[in-house]
């Protein structure tokens, strides 16, 4: 029988490696580690993540898997809900690190199994109220920041004028490369060189700058 732990980690401040040194510190004894990292739970379901795929092919009837919480598989009820069934229909048994809750694949009476069945879906029902909640608050953050300080979500101000910009449409359909460009407006071949990547940008940029500089915005 193998404990098979698996980590999802989506930010710079979390780390597979804590993860899995919570799991040790309650007592888990793992015998092989699986993570997707920069990986969200909201938006990708675990069979479609890479590494969330091989648990799928990795774990065997008897087998238990071991995660922080059940966030970690993911936030969607219905998907949480099916992933977790879908791992008990083959048999294998997920715990989790925090509260060390357990989703037996093989209950051993059927008041175990309501027990069971009726904490799985309390417990997904919570993981997709807790993203949705901290959805709603990082919207309400953003919505404050952009009223009170716009300029931080306009990005850095262009290094280009409205006129230099047109210049250099104007130059690259006549087919002047990008450093004679850069050399005769006096900018750099790099930003020459984005501007011809992706001009709509460019005057995207300038746009929003314009209106947010302008007396009457």
């Amino acid at each position: 029988m193998t404990t098979v732990f698996y980590a999802r980690v989506s930010t710079a401040d979390q780390t597979t490696t804590h993860q899995v040194k919570q799991a040790e510190a309650a007592g888990f004894s793992i015998d092989c580690v699986i993570a997707d990292e920069g990986v969200s739970g909201v938006s990708v379901p675990l069979k479609e993540r890479p590494e969330g795929k091989r648990l799928f092919d990795k774990l065997r009837d008897g087998d238990t898997l071991v995660v922080r919480w059940v966030d970690r598989l993911g936030r969607n009820y219905d998907d949480v809900k099916k992933t977790i069934e879908d791992f008990m229909a083959m048999g294998v048994t997920i715990k989790t690190v925090i509260n060390g809750m357990t989703f037996d694949a093989k209950p051993r009476d059927p008041m175990l199994k309501a027990v069971r069945d009726a904490l799985l879906s309390f417990m997904a029902a919570l993981g997709e109220a807790q993203a949705e909640a901290s959805a709603q608050a990082r919207k309400a953050g953003i919505e404050h920041a952009k009223a009170t300080a716009p300029q931080k979500y306009l990005g850095r101000k262009p290094s280009y004028t409205q006129d230099q910009l047109d210049l250099i449409v104007e130059l690259l359909v006549a087919d002047v490369g990008v450093r004679e460009i850069a050399r005769r407006l006096d900018l750099t071949p790099s930003l020459v060189s984005r501007i011809k990547t992706d001009p709509v940008a460019a005057q995207a940029k300038l746009d929003r700058w314009s209106e947010f500089l302008s007396p009457n915005a």
